[in-house]
């Protein structure tokens, strides 16, 4: 009878929290023996030292991309304009050849800085892959340290006893292994493996 209370209870405390039940996740004390540690995997990029250096030098290439981006399209807008201007004094045979070659320039010129773009995106891919690469013996280190046998990403955790999570301490041992990756920006460094 109790177990049928207990059950009708909880039922109706998790309809009346509504959705609000599970927007977190829910404690249930310490537990012994073999752990299921929690960590956030973006937070471990985003919040390391490592990857917001990533990051920032993602920011400066991409809008260094973007003056480019901006000066190339008012110099094409400068010429096109002298291009349609000179149409007015040429016949169609001349004229033809000069915007012909313009086009092919214009195209030339997108497909060079898509694949910049493309290159960038790609170098944003590798630098998160590189941090997994050297995040795993560190990792491996903490959950040998807390006994735990398993990682569960944490946004598909829907209950956890404290110190489950180990995002926290994870960041702090990784900023102190790994700083903010060096001297060399790390992009630079993974340029030869751009594809």
């Amino acid at each position: 009878m109790h177990h049928v209370a207990r059950s009708l209870l909880l039922g109706l405390a998790l309809a009346w929290a509504g959705p609000m039940a599970f927007a977190q996740t829910w404690s249930l004390g310490q537990i012994e023996g073999p752990q299921v540690v929690i960590l956030n995997q973006e937070r471990l990029f985003r919040d390391s030292r490592f990857g917001q250096r990533v990051q920032e030098e993602l920011e400066a290439e991409s809008a260094a991309l973007s003056r480019e981006n901006r000066e190339i399209e008012s110099e094409l807008l400068q010429e096109e304009r002298e291009l349609t201007d000179q149409r007015a004094t040429m016949t169609a045979e001349e004229f033809q050849p000069l915007a012909d070659d313009f086009d092919e320039r214009v195209e030339e010129i997108r497909d060079t800085q898509s694949e910049r773009v493309r290159e960038l995106n790609q170098l944003a891919d590798l630098a998160e892959e590189r941090f997994l690469q050297l995040i795993t013996p560190i990792l491996r280190d903490l959950l040998e340290e807390r006994g735990a046998s398993a990682v569960v990403d944490a946004r598909v955790v829907l209950y956890a006893v404290d110190g489950a999570n180990i995002t926290d301490v994870a960041l702090e041992r990784i900023d102190a292994v790994l700083g903010d990756g060096g001297g060399v920006p790390v992009l630079d460094q993974l340029r030869g493996q751009v594809e």
